[in-house]
């Protein structure tokens, strides 16, 4: 059941949250390109900082939010908040601290679409492999295409244009967005609540801590010929693609259908691919090109099947009388 907020929230204005977001995270990739080419930041240094930043805002928007009757959110155990918090954190950290790694590697382009391509992918599989959620023909048919996408990017994409270590590292950015999903649907089964920004808000924090010694080692100021650019980039990756798009994707996920968020959220690789061309230089083959649309095309495949079996699902549930 929708709290007020979210009830009080039209569908149409749902959309266009998410729409925002998925176009605002589509630029933390670019900030964090224009930030590797103007200093010697490291991609364990700028997560380390995006957290710091996202920590603090989502911080600020918790105190100003108003405060829910009865605290903890129902029907959810302390052990159960706790796995929640911790997995969360932990995949959140792994998520955006490879995808950085990969955008710097193998560019924006391939590093966003990879990333995003292959989450649902592996979502699928595991939810499959863990949960026993079955594929359906739809879903082995989207697998399959993914794969085949991921195969045409790395192996006709040319060196100077695709970097497999990159590909590699943003497959691994996929995983932790997978692992996040798949503790989230598994703890959901019985029923249990979360708040979503409450939940974000503690894995920033997770990750400010787990992510300190490395960033350390790293470097956490980077030696640049431009510090107000850099420090700008900062602010924005923490504000924009992090604390804004957050909240607006938490307010129009609680509204809109989960198959129809993942189809709108194919706007973040496409809005990423169009400044890697427009605005940084990088130049798209014909391959990636080929392998970007297998990708996005097994991606809103996945979507339409999981709509699909909701919808059976639904029709087999006994009507109460």
């Amino acid at each position: 059941m929708s709290n007020t907020s979210e009830s009080a929230l039209s569908v149409g204005r749902s959309l266009l949250y998410l729409i925002v977001a998925g176009i605002a995270w589509g630029t933390a990739g670019a900030a964090a390109s224009l930030i590797f080419r103007v200093s010697d930041m490291g991609p364990l240094a700028l997560s380390f900082w995006r957290c710091v930043g996202g920590l603090v805002l989502l911080l600020g928007a918790l105190a100003l939010r108003p405060r829910r009757p009865g605290g903890r959110t129902a029907g959810e155990t302390r052990g159960r908040r706790t796995a929640r918090i911790l997995g969360t954190g932990i995949g959140l950290t792994i998520f955006q601290s490879a995808y950085f790694a990969a955008v710097q590697a193998t560019g924006l382009a391939v590093g966003t679409v990879v990333t995003l391509g292959a989450g649902p992918v592996l979502i699928a599989v595991g939810a499959r492999l863990a949960m026993g959620e079955r594929l359906g023909r739809g879903g082995v048919a989207a697998v399959t295409g993914a794969l085949a996408g991921l195969l045409v990017l790395v192996l006709g994409g040319g060196a100077a244009e695709v970097r497999p270590w990159g590909v590699v590292l943003a497959v691994v950015s996929a995983a932790g967005y997978a692992a996040i999903t798949l503790l989230t649907r598994w703890l959901g089964r019985d029923g249990g609540g979360s708040d979503a920004l409450s939940t974000t808000t503690w894995a920033f924090a997770i990750g400010t801590v787990g992510l300190f010694p490395a960033a350390l080692a790293e470097g956490l100021v980077p030696h640049t010929d431009a510090p107000v650019s850099v420090l700008l980039l900062l602010v924005y990756v923490a504000a924009v693609p992090t604390a804004l798009a957050y909240a607006l994707y938490f307010a129009g996920a609680a509204v809109v259908r989960a198959a129809t968020v993942s189809v709108i959220m194919l706007l973040e690789p496409v809005s990423a691919a169009v400044i890697a061309v427009s605005l940084l230089g990088e130049r798209l083959t014909a391959a990636i090109v080929l392998g970007t649309l297998l990708l996005l095309t097994a991606v809103t495949g996945l979507a339409f099947a999981e709509a699909r079996t909701a919808a059976a699902e639904r029709r087999r549930e006994p009507v109460a009388v």
